[in-house]
């Protein structure tokens, strides 16, 4: 072979090696573009697993068992008719009675819902409406181990709950990393870890989807909402970040088919820290209030005003007797700084203002007349029965 078609095989062999990836229909930048997709999505990978891993020894199942009306009806009647003093009244054999001596009554319904354990002597969070009206209550934990739950305190207002195990001796429960829920932004990653349809340590990702949400069935508190999977038996389960820690309590869904379709929300981690704390300390939530009744402030009126809109609360009644009245609030004023943070909203106000401490003055700005007015009220505790879904 001559010298010049040696070179020329040469290059020619060069070019088509080169070439190679483009016939085969990928360029050598569209090979390393997919490799850095790859290994950018493995990394996601890593980061959920790790997560969950982190969560996963926390998240318990909670198995609730309840009588119906009809049961404890009959077991009340029954106790009364095995008085001596009424049983000869009646047949020998009680209705109900089965040949063999045992009652024919009907089988006791069970739910699932699921928690997190947050202190290791056996503290768990929970739904308030997942324990509501439970006569038995079992925690089944990540290892299978199942304890009867000794204690319940609720709090129906926030949805949240607490209930006490008692850990076997010597051994402490995996008590979960509860991390801040301010910081997060929308477009975070989140895992929501629970036992859907019964199928425990389920865990689905996410992002947040949306802050300070409100619903009907969460009375107090503004929600984190997420497109990670929430079915029946998430309730109070986890909402996690990347890092395992909990940032929030999964609670509800909003949903046509009862079914997860893409938006569930979550309690605030910081929100049910102050909660748990309340509830742990004094066996109830102890909240401060004003004693107004509040009402979103219009566009119209906003610009009546001269202010943005989502600025303010308009007053519609203040109670007699109230910390608002002694204050000197009026009713048409609009409250547009509480203890120094601008009121964006009812439940932005409801928030700052319950979590006050009771007893404490705060400062007050509200628009009146055209003209700013500042005040102090001395807050006092709430009472439920008698002046409801006031701030």
């Amino acid at each position: 072979m001559s010298e010049t078609r040696r070179k020329w095989f040469l290059q020619s062999f060069c070019l088509l090696a080169l070439c190679a990836p483009w016939f085969a229909g990928r360029s050598p930048a569209a090979e390393d573009d997919m490799s850095d997709a790859i290994s950018h999505a493995r990394g996601l990978s890593r980061a959920f697993r790790k997560a969950a891993e982190n969560a996963l020894p926390s998240v318990v199942m909670l198995i609730t068992k309840s009588k119906p009306d009809a049961v404890r009806d009959r077991s009340e009647l029954r106790r009364l008719l095995e008085d001596p003093r009424f049983r000869r009244l009646f047949p020998e054999q009680l209705p109900g009675d089965s040949p063999d001596g045992q009652s024919e009554l009907p089988n006791v319904p069970t739910a699932v819902g699921s928690g997190i354990i947050i202190d290791s002597a056996g503290v768990i969070l929970t739904n308030n409406h997942v324990v509501h009206g439970a006569d038995e209550i079992i925690v089944r934990l990540s290892d299978g181990l199942e304890l009867t739950v000794v204690d319940v305190k609720t709090d129906p207002l926030s949805e949240l709950a607490i209930v006490r195990v008692k850990p076997e001796a010597n051994r402490k429960l995996d008590a979960a990393r509860l991390g801040e829920s301010e910081p997060l932004e929308i477009g975070d990653w989140v895992l929501a870890i629970g036992s859907p349809f019964e199928l425990e340590a389920t865990v689905s990702a996410g992002i947040i989807s949306g802050k300070g949400r409100g619903i009907d069935k969460v009375r107090r508190g503004k929600l984190l909402q997420t497109d990670a999977a929430i079915n029946p038996g998430n309730s109070g389960g986890p909402l996690v970040n990347l890092d395992g820690e909990v940032v929030g309590i999964n609670t509800a869904i909003a949903s046509l088919s009862g079914g997860y379709q893409g938006i569930g929300f979550a309690i605030p981690i910081d929100r049910a820290k102050w909660i748990t704390q309340e509830l742990v300390t004094h066996g109830k939530v102890r909240r401060a209030y004003l004693g107004i009744g509040i009402e979103d402030l219009s566009p119209q009126a906003a610009a009546k005003l001269k202010l943005p809109v989502r600025s303010g609360v308009f007053i519609r009644d203040v109670a007699p007797g109230s910390p608002a009245e002694a204050a000197g609030l009026k009713i048409n004023d609009v409250i547009v700084e509480f203890a120094g943070q601008r009121t964006l909203g009812p439940r932005d106000l409801q928030d700052e203002v319950e979590q006050k401490p009771i007893g404490s003055q705060q400062a007050l700005k509200v628009m009146r007349g055209g003209e700013a007015v500042s005040l102090t009220v001395t807050l006092q505790e709430y009472q439920e029965d008698t002046l409801r879904r006031r701030p």
